[in-house]
């Protein structure tokens, strides 16, 4: 018994000890302390701040409806009649419907009527009628932007280049110029027409 004691037993709970400190405290320590070193916003969350109170995230979407208002994509994250925007952060999730899902071709069809009804005929991006798979997607297309464009020049009563000129400003092009695509923030260009956010 006691030499299964030193030469099992002893040695199995030594290991555990230090392989729960070294991935259980040391690692998630060091890796807290290089985000918070290298990367601090990213780290906390990407958080936008407007007079010291915290009004989104630059990585979650937000509903907008208001004309004066460049709208994101759909969302079917936590969306309820309570909450029929969608973009409810605990709750990330598309709707995991398939191309020929009536309840889809529905909700596509009212996003297309509601679109046209606000901006006029003009193709629409498709990115402005389909849901992101985790429906919190903060980012449009420069193409969903510039559809927007004349109905929020028009709501703010600005011209339609200066509106594409924040537009411009809150692009944000491929990684090395290749991977991915270009995007534009709708919280920060929203913020950015209303005057309460100055730079990305």
């Amino acid at each position: 018994m006691q030499n299964f004691l030193r030469h099992m037993l002893a040695p199995a709970i030594a290991l555990l000890v230090a392989l729960t400190l070294i991935t259980g405290v040391i690692y998630p320590a060091a890796v807290t302390l290089v985000a918070q070193v290298a990367f601090p916003s990213q780290a906390n969350g990407s958080l936008i701040t407007v007079d010291g109170k915290t009004v989104g995230s630059s990585l979650i979407g937000q509903a907008f409806d208001q004309p004066k208002y460049f709208w994101g994509r759909p969302s079917d994250a936590g969306a309820t009649t309570s909450n029929p925007g969608g973009y409810d952060g605990t709750s990330s999730a598309g709707s995991n419907l398939g191309p020929t899902s009536s309840a889809l071709i529905d909700a596509v069809t009212a996003q297309v009527d509601r679109l046209r009804a606000a901006n006029g005929n003009a193709p629409i991006p498709v990115d402005l009628v389909t849901a992101s798979a985790s429906g919190l997607d903060p980012d449009i297309s420069p193409a969903g932007a510039e559809y927007q464009v004349a109905r929020v020049a028009a709501a703010r009563g600005l011209t339609v280049a200066a509106v594409r000129a924040a537009v411009t400003r809150h692009t944000t092009q491929p990684l090395f110029g290749f991977i991915g695509e270009p995007v534009v923030n709708v919280l920060q260009l929203n913020l950015d027409l209303d005057g309460l956010l100055t730079s990305k």
